[in-house]
């Protein structure tokens, strides 16, 4: 299992650094040799403080929109849509950077470089020869402790010498810059706007040997035989004294040992990261770096060790951006080196905040799912005087970003994308996933309210057209442009596909709730008969999937956004087996969308990958890694949307998933999308939806062994693709309608042995 990024060289710029993080506190290593930078963020700096951004004329011109769009009249409903439906102000709060730690060490000559980050125990490494000594740097952040450290140590006693500060952009939003001590400095300051958010930050030098002293804003250490560097960093998003905050970490951690912080630190991190297993066979090039390795990729010359890094590198990026008590991952996790990020670094919540969390449950990382809910309880608050004050109705909406302040009004005056209210609804599905993941009934006593109160939102907003099918107006289809036959070109829309089937899975995820509680029989009942008047998935005039109530012409053939296989990825409507028609049409539109240059992000192309491998086409999803590799992946192995955007790293490694293990229709489907090159592997440790834990062996594209860990009472029952005989306990499973069915106790492990026929 590939579990080591290593270099042979410092990075020359941030997207070769290496990230390390704790959910809160991340930093960027650029591993420099004269001069170390570690480029930080702490996730709740953010720029000024909360508003209420809901426009007060949304909801006496909705029903004037709505005419215009039944009248064709769309730019007369667009224009309008754009001065009554937009934020005021328009914009939501943006992800800021706490600021660097410089580090100038004496120039000198060096050899034997190497700068790594080791995944098995999350710590990055420093490496180098100078003047016959070797120097070693060693740095992690650490979620028990709250603290970024790094360890230095020398080949000889003496030997460390350097200036550290703290700096934010040419002390950008610093209000000080000072010593707090003979061997701390601290950095504070506050972000602007109205209320903005106040920082703090400390760093304290442990020196064994030598001599700390400080300078002006400066941090000077002399002939030390090992020095530990600590930082901590709080808001007061979360604090009412950020400086207080801090000093109490600091203080904590300075009463323990380096040894003690590093154990805590490793041992918290493995009880996550080594609850699963990922190898595959071929390991020719294992020992190369990584910029050496895609390099080798993009000449052709594939490699799975490769694919293994890139997968455990997900899980390293989603355990290091998104713990308990933290914010969820936006749009670059935790690492941010912008004042003015492109797209805010938001949460952008019409893929790319869900698709961030799309391998967390498979992936035997729970926990990390916790952020989100959270910040969803927080949504629902603001989303609530958001869907009464706009558009007069119960439960509570959010459009197609959101931000620290858990703001629902629309962002931007953009109509492509900013009058979208589909935004809670999509992500209260994450709380029906973590639940058929996990079969917690308690979560699923509390999630169901949530749930329900999005759904009640439709049920208010939803109209009936003269099909008398039930439709979302106004609205779009992220973030795709129509052509209408006239030749004009339109945005805004009824009925796009998407809602509709977004809809329908958060009302069947309801229904089937409010069955298992037992509860709420009469709303159930209410949004059955709803769920009934849906529009259907349609097929358009060129065997695809419509995106639109009407089968317009696109504008973009090959854009980005391919929502209206929602149904496909991350819903499970469309299935080549149970639906091969619906299956044959989405096979058609996304050869369409990559025909036409399709799958030109990095995001983009990861969902690619996990539509080809729901649809069962090894090779197609393979492919589609392959080029996301190749072509959208950073040398220190970063998502390139362009620029970074991490959830092109995190819809990657679900692809990965969603080739070898499949749960979303009662059935665990086993090597589902296996291509030729994975002849050989295993996975361990993995979950799969019904409360199963699963582990896997193939050898020669064929099955060898299951090992099912059972959560809850049932019957398990299994889809194989290379017609393998399963015996469990020795005896053959029959076979019935392509299924293999036992019935499982809770607590209980099965094994099964799968034979070649």
């Amino acid at each position: 299992m590939h579990t080591k990024l290593h270099y042979q060289q410092p990075a020359n710029e941030w997207n070769e650094a290496l990230p390390i993080g704790n959910g809160k506190l991340g930093a960027m290593i650029f591993g420099g040799v004269s001069e170390e930078k570690l480029q930080l963020n702490e996730d709740s700096v953010w720029y000024g403080g909360p508003r209420n951004r809901n426009n007060p004329s949304a909801y006496e011109n909705i029903p004037n929109i709505r005419e215009l769009l039944s009248k064709g009249e769309l730019s007369k409903a667009e224009q309008l849509a754009k001065l009554s439906l937009s934020g005021v102000p328009e914009s939501q709060r943006h992800y800021q950077p706490l600021g660097d730690l410089l580090i100038q060490f004496s120039r000198q000559d060096y050899t034997n470089y190497q700068r790594s980050l080791d995944l098995e125990t999350g710590i990055a490494h420093v490496c180098y020869q100078a003047n016959e000594i070797d120097y070693h740097r060693e740095l992690f952040s650490s979620y028990p402790d709250q603290v970024i450290v790094m360890r230095l140590t020398a080949s000889q006693n003496k030997a460390i010498s350097f200036v550290c500060t703290l700096d934010r952009q040419r002390t950008r939003g610093l209000d000080q810059l000072a010593p707090s001590g003979s061997d701390s400095l601290f950095m504070s300051g506050e972000t602007g706007g109205n209320g903005g958010i106040q920082f703090h930050a400390e760093l304290k030098i442990i020196a064994e040997g030598g001599e700390v002293q400080t300078i002006g804003n400066r941090l000077l250490v002399k002939e030390a035989d090992t020095v530990t560097i600590l930082l901590a960093a709080a808001t007061s998003f979360r604090h009412s004294s950020p400086q207080q905050a801090c000093l109490a970490i600091i203080n904590d951690v300075s009463n323990k040992g380096y040894e003690e912080i590093r154990e805590g630190h490793v041992a918290d991190y493995q009880s996550l990261f080594n609850r699963v297993s990922f190898s595959l066979s071929n390991k020719e090039t294992s020992h190369l770096s990584v910029d050496r390795q895609l390099a080798l990729l993009k000449e052709g010359k594939e490699e799975s060790s490769l694919i293994e890094l890139y997968y455990n590198f997900g899980r390293y990026l989603m355990i290091a951006s998104s713990r308990p008590g933290s914010l969820p991952a936006n749009l670059q996790g935790i690492w941010n080196e912008q004042m003015t990020p492109a797209w805010d670094s938001k949460f952008t919540i019409n893929i790319n905040t869900q698709m961030n969390y799309w391998p967390v449950e498979v992936s035997h990382l729970a926990e990390c799912h916790e952020p989100l809910f959270d910040h969803l309880e927080r949504m629902r608050v603001n989303g609530r005087e958001t869907a009464l004050t706009m558009y007069g109705c119960q439960g509570f909406t959010a459009h197609h970003n959101t931000d620290i302040w858990a703001d629902t009004a629309p962002q931007d005056i953009y109509a492509p994308a900013s009058y979208w209210p589909m935004g809670a609804g999509w992500l209260c599905l994450h709380l029906w996933e973590h639940y058929q993941f996990t079969q917690d009934y308690a979560f699923l006593l509390k999630a169901y309210e949530t749930m329900k109160e999005a759904a009640l939102f439709f049920v208010d907003y939803l109209i009936e057209d003269q099909q008398g099918f039930l439709i979302t107006t106004p609205s779009v289809s992220p973030e795709n442009t129509y052509i209408l036959p006239s030749g004009e070109r339109g945005t805004l829309c009824e009925a796009p596909a998407m809602d509709a089937q977004i809809i329908d899975a958060l009302f069947t995820g309801c229904i089937e709730a409010s069955a298992i509680l037992n509860h709420d029989h009469q709303f159930r009942e209410k949004l059955v008969s709803l769920r009934d008047k849906l529009q259907g998935i349609q097929i358009g005039r060129y065997g695809q999937i419509q995106e639109w109530l009407v089968d317009y012409e696109e504008a973009e053939p090959g854009h980005r956004h391919i929502s209206h296989l929602f149904a496909l990825h991350p819903g499970n409507r469309i299935d080549p087996i149970e639906t091969p028609e619906l299956a044959e049409a989405a096979t058609v539109t996304l050869n369409r969308r990559l025909a036409q240059g399709g799958g030109h992000t990095g995001w983009s192309r990861a969902w690619i990958i996990n539509m080809w491998a729901r649809l069962g086409e090894g090779e197609q999803a393979y492919d589609n890694l392959l080029e996301l590799l190749k072509k959208s992946t950073l040398p220190n192995l970063f998502d390139n949307h362009p620029p970074f955007q991490i959830d092109g790293n995190f819809g990657g490694i679900a692809g990965i998933m969603e080739m070898l293990i499949q749960s979303h229709r009662g059935i665990l489907c086993l090597l589902p999308a296996l291509p030729k090159a994975w002849d050989t592997g295993h996975l361990k440790g993995v979950k799969a939806r019904g409360g199963y834990q699963v582990d896997l062996e193939w050898h020669d594209h064929h099955l060898r062994l299951i090992t099912i860990t059972v959560t809850v009472s049932g019957t398990c029952r299994i889809r194989v693709f290379n017609n393998e005989q399963l015996q469990l306990a020795g005896r053959p499973l029959v076979k019935k309608n392509g299924l293999y069915s036992f019935n499982v106790n809770k607590g209980q492990s099965y094994q099964l042995i799968a034979n070649k026929r």
